[in-house]
């Protein structure tokens, strides 16, 4: 079991490395930039993972969002939306690199709105602190990881735009290896320790996935990928 679960972990983050190139390549090539639709972005940047890594499948919808569609969850599908001279976007992919998931995710801010910089700033800061937090705790749940992140968030001055802080990921699909949902995410509801092992016998890996917003001023951002193995 070690050799093969050797070999899986390295499988996710190759995985992982893949998509960092893909999203280094879409911000060289300046394909997330003002006066681009949503969905003309999303199609460049899977057209450009497909060119890059022969990558066709995904293992969940692509999103780009912009401006007041950065604040709803995944699960909306909002108008496609131009992206504007002073403006806020994200893109979350989740591409499949030979039968592994990625799930990636990183913010974009155009003009000079402070607020929006800040935000784009603290999504990888507070990445940063909440793996090293759990790192720090052993034996953390998915309750206790949710709860640092949202006390994270909070002493930034935002709030959590969605239901979870993360969520397994495996091979291809992912929701295959724990049918559980509250035990899939890093919620509340989740009273399990992250590090356990899946119906199946091995450890199981997981994304950290921030979607912080503001409400108020009414844009958000997002920053996504694997919490535990890079």
């Amino acid at each position: 079991m070690a050799v093969v679960e050797d070999g899986r972990a390295t499988g996710l983050v190759a995985a992982q490395e893949k998509a960092v190139a893909l999203f280094a390549e879409v911000e060289a090539r300046g394909l997330v930039v003002p006066g681009r639709g949503e969905r003309e972005v999303s199609d460049a940047i899977r057209d450009l993972a497909n060119d890059m890594f022969g990558t066709t499948r995904h293992w969940h919808k692509r999103i780009v969002r912009s401006g007041p569609n950065t604040l709803l969850p995944y699960q909306d599908n909002p108008p496609d939306r131009t992206i504007g001279e002073d403006d806020i976007a994200f893109a979350d992919f989740g591409p499949i690199f030979e039968e592994y998931e990625a799930d990636f995710g990183r913010t974009y801010v155009f003009g000079g709105d402070p607020d929006k910089h800040r935000l784009a700033a603290d999504l990888p800061r507070v990445f940063d602190a909440g793996r090293a937090f759990f790192r720090a705790h052993q034996d953390v749940t998915g309750a206790g990881m949710y709860a640092e992140i949202a006390r994270l968030a909070a002493d930034a001055g935002w709030d959590i735009g969605i239901w979870h802080a993360g969520h397994l990921v495996g091979e291809f699909p992912h929701e295959t290896n724990d049918g559980a949902k509250a035990e899939s995410y890093i919620t509340p509801e989740n009273h399990h320790p992250l590090r356990r092992t899946d119906r199946t016998g091995r450890p199981c890996h997981w994304i950290l996935e921030l979607h912080f917003v503001d409400r108020e001023r009414r844009f958000g951002g997002f920053h996504e990928q694997l919490l535990d193995l890079a």
